[in-house]
């Protein structure tokens, strides 16, 4: 009796010892596994940091800052009047043209847009910013005290590709812009959409 005995318990340490062998080999797989799958997600957040925050992305490249002139006044004028920044600073993408003052969104994407401009004497400045042919902003300034005063404003807007953006001057306004880049126009895209 206590040979059957012993032979069943025989066969049943065998059997906890071949469980045993390869629990402990399924464990070692496991290990593996979570070891090369904390190594491939630090290796995509380092892909995702490289490409998010350097730029390095196939996502177009847009963006530009122009100042108005060196000059000194612009206007008045008779008539409402587009403002060409005719001094390029940066255009990335080649999307401002700066012969006709206008920037065309090269793809559809969510485009920042700011502004800032000035004059030194007594009277009304102000800029129109422009979607196509649509109003956005319309920013106003009365320098009541003579010497620099200026007005500066910024949007997000949504563009498809080809849409225009473009500053322009009310009739009867004017600024002033020199080496010092009193008045910039400038703008770059978010992202794509």
């Amino acid at each position: 009796c206590f040979t059957r005995l012993n032979v069943g318990v025989e066969k049943k340490r065998n059997v906890f010892s071949v469980c045993e062998t390869e629990l402990s080999a399924v464990t070692a797989r496991l290990n593996l596994t979570e070891e090369q799958l904390e190594d491939l997600t630090t290796q995509n957040s380092g892909d995702f940091i490289k490409t998010s925050m350097l730029g390095l992305s196939d996502e177009p490249k847009v963006g530009f800052s122009a100042g108005l002139t060196d000059s000194g006044s612009v206007g008045p004028f008779d008539e409402e009047t587009t403002l060409i920044f005719s001094k390029t600073i940066t255009n990335i993408g080649q999307g401002y043209n700066q012969s006709a003052g206008v920037f065309t969104a090269p793809v559809r994407g969510l485009y920042f847009f700011s502004f800032t401009a000035a004059d030194y004497l007594k009277g009304y400045m102000g800029l129109h910013l422009y979607r196509n042919d649509q109003p956005v902003i319309f920013n106003l300034n009365l320098n009541d005290h003579g010497g620099y005063a200026s007005t500066s404003n910024a949007v997000v807007l949504q563009l498809d590709g080809g849409d225009q953006v473009r500053l322009s001057l009310p009739a009867s306004y004017r600024l002033y812009d020199d080496s010092r880049n009193f008045s910039v126009f400038s703008g770059f895209l978010l992202f794509p959409l």
